[in-house]
């Protein structure tokens, strides 16, 4: 699938490299791997493979094909093991790390007023204020970044080791309203990087974050166009392109000269871009460009139906996601029982933005004889936000939006409110201490099929 590529850095070069790879540090140990053969456990740390260090995940992916393998692994008190095997070449060593990243982030050098990261309150955990822009993040996990901070070697690597697709934030194709959004002269090549993607059969997902009276009208049908200009043909270099509405949040600076976006500015962008979205069809034999969920629910309209998303390519990126989770209800809704044996009376909790698209599936819920499912579709104060999505909701938005509200004999809340890995909101609380402040226990739920077993099971166990 990729290249044979130069991976890692070498140990003889270490003292000359500005950034030094930090050891992989392991976090988790499949059962029967050859990692847990070799006796490594969480904590341990690997140095180096083949003498050489890997800079991230992707060299360590390369460097672990290789048939035969020389590991230097450091025991958490300090003693430096060699270990050398063979296996096979696809077989994987079965470790999973603390980090995706061994040399370090690549931040954000743009100064955008619309960015999310810049309008959240001081004082809280650091990694809330992180402003990633590293190409590899958007590789592994599908994050977004601006192409601004590459360097020569950056685009050799990306090239040589066929780093895609990549997922770029865009916002605008014209230069100089590129330049003057990113607040970055550097913004200004995107059409020639784009042309580099293409140049090379590597691959893109195109995200624009619309600002009102900046980069909408015809300066979003001009990007949209652009970027459809390289999605043609056997290998396109642009997949898609997601529509976006901008978040803007009460912590922003005065005079950033920024507007929300109102129920008829949603209904304006969603009546330019439709039409765009039937002219890709005809020529592309796709649709292209979506408009997030967040455009249809803002405007009071019923979501496009789910064919409309076709393999849902920007599903992470809000586009088609409700309509993906309600067509997960759907099917987690077939089979209901006719009554419970016991009355059950559960709360659910979810963003504002949501709830109204939701209700159908509690209806179904409801049907069944001794359950109720109460809905509780909540606004913001935290971020000053009335219509806001269930993944933005705080722990002190939890504990205002649902003081003195009936929550039955137990809350499912979503997971998806919390920190990956962690029981911890956006505003830093823990999500032990707000259970703890609520009348009835809490049970996290993680999907469809989740809440489904959740509203019919006997009451769970607070975390």
């Amino acid at each position: 699938m990729w290249k044979e590529p130069s991976a890692g850095v070498a140990l003889a070069e270490l003292s000359g490299e500005a950034r030094v790879p930090q050891p992989a540090v392991v976090d988790t140990v499949e059962p029967d791997s050859i990692g847990d053969e070799l006796g490594i456990q969480p904590g341990d740390k690997l140095l180096s493979i083949n003498g050489v260090r890997p800079r991230d995940l992707i060299d360590l992916h390369f460097l672990v094909g290789e048939e035969e393998l020389t590991l230097e692994v450091q025991d958490p008190d300090g003693s430096i093991h060699v270990v050398e095997l063979e296996k096979d070449a696809d077989e994987g060593l079965g470790l999973g790390f603390t980090e995706a990243l061994f040399d370090g982030l690549k931040q954000c050098n743009n100064h955008c007023p619309f960015c999310f990261i810049d309008q959240q309150p001081p004082g809280h955990r650091r990694s809330l204020y992180f402003k990633d822009d590293d190409y590899r993040l958007s590789f592994l996990y599908g994050s977004y970044l601006t192409l601004t901070n590459l360097t020569a070697a950056d685009w050799q690597r990306i090239e040589e080791q066929r780093l895609s697709p990549l997922f770029v934030s865009v916002h605008a194709t014209d230069p100089a309203l590129r330049s003057r959004l990113l607040v970055n002269p550097r913004a200004a090549l995107l059409m020639d990087q784009l042309a580099w993607f293409g140049q090379r059969q590597l691959q893109i997902h195109a995200q624009v974050v619309v600002c009102p009276g900046q980069n909408d009208g015809p300066a979003l049908e001009q990007t949209l166009h652009d970027l459809a200009s390289f999605a043609a043909g056997e290998w396109p270099a642009v997949l898609s392109a997601a529509v976006v509405p901008v978040g803007l949040t009460r912590y922003r600076p005065d005079g950033d000269g920024l507007v929300p976006v109102d129920r008829e500015c949603a209904r304006r962008v969603i009546a330019q871009v439709e039409p765009l979205q039937r002219r890709f069809q005809e020529q592309l034999g796709s649709r292209f460009a979506w408009l997030s969920d967040e455009w249809y629910l803002m405007a009071g309209l019923s979501l496009p139906p789910r064919d409309d998303y076709e393999d849902l390519p920007q599903e992470g990126n809000g586009v088609g996601s409700i309509r993906s989770f309600l067509e997960a209800m759907d099917a987690a809704t077939v089979a209901l029982p006719l009554a419970l044996e016991q009355p059950r009376r559960v709360s659910w909790v979810v963003g504002q933005l949501v709830a109204e698209a939701l209700r159908p599936a509690v209806e179904r819920l409801n049907a069944v004889e001794g359950l109720e499912v109460i809905l509780h579709g909540l606004p913001s104060p935290y971020w000053g936000q009335e219509q806001v999505v269930t993944g933005l909701l705080t722990g002190s938005d939890l504990l205002t939006g649902l003081a003195d509200r009936d929550l039955g004999a137990e809350l499912l809340l979503p997971a998806v409110m919390l920190r990956q890995g962690e029981p911890v909101f956006l505003d830093d609380q823990r999500l032990e201490a707000v259970a703890a402040q609520l009348p009835v226990l809490v049970r996290l739920v993680y999907g469809a099929d989740d809440i489904v077993a959740a509203c019919l099971s006997e009451l769970g166990s607070s975390p």
